[in-house]
């Protein structure tokens, strides 16, 4: 079973046929949508303001979402992945959008839909990431554009797949 942990009077809602993974970590004022899924040493810290996930998203083994206190909370849209030991902290990220593995976001950043942060990028403060993009790079940059080929070959295929993988969980509790 997860590590789950109420703190400041607040204790973490989950939607329907989540997967939380048993060394999981979901602390404080975090509200899940349905079909979301929290992998092995993942930490969603709603601990000093609140993190709200849409449907369908995957936090990823090692990630931490993270925000800051009385500044920036994080909100995940629906259908969004975050990658193995990817760091989110106090942002919006709109649907559609694929976090790499490794990659950091930090304050105020916006991202917006059917968007990619490619692995190891580092997006900083207050920055928005356009629409149907695809940033990489120490500080990120936009690099290209989306393809309808790469979303449907990555954004989306990376969200199913999540959705499976836990599945196979499920199945074995």
């Amino acid at each position: 079973m997860a590590l789950i942990k109420v703190c400041r009077g607040k204790k973490p809602q989950f939607g329907d046929d989540c997967y939380l993974a048993e060394n999981s970590t979901i602390i404080g004022d975090v509200t899940m949508g349905n079909q979301c899924s929290v992998w092995f040493n993942a930490v969603i810290r709603g601990d000093v303001n609140s993190i709200i996930m849409g449907n369908k998203v995957n936090i990823q083994d090692g990630a931490i979402v993270h925000c800051t206190y009385e500044k920036a909370a994080t909100t995940l849209g629906n259908n969004v992945s975050v990658g193995h030991n990817a760091m989110v902290h106090g942002c919006t990220v709109r649907d559609n959008v694929l976090i790499g593995m490794g990659a950091i976001v930090m304050d105020g950043v916006l991202i917006e839909e059917n968007s990619i942060i490619a692995a190891g990028a580092v997006v900083l403060e207050n920055t928005v990431v356009e629409s149907g993009s695809i940033y990489a790079g120490v500080p990120a940059k936009k690099v290209k554009e989306v393809s309808p080929k790469l979303f449907k070959g990555e954004i989306t295929r990376i969200a199913d797949n999540y959705t499976m993988y836990s599945g196979w969980f499920k199945d074995s509790e």
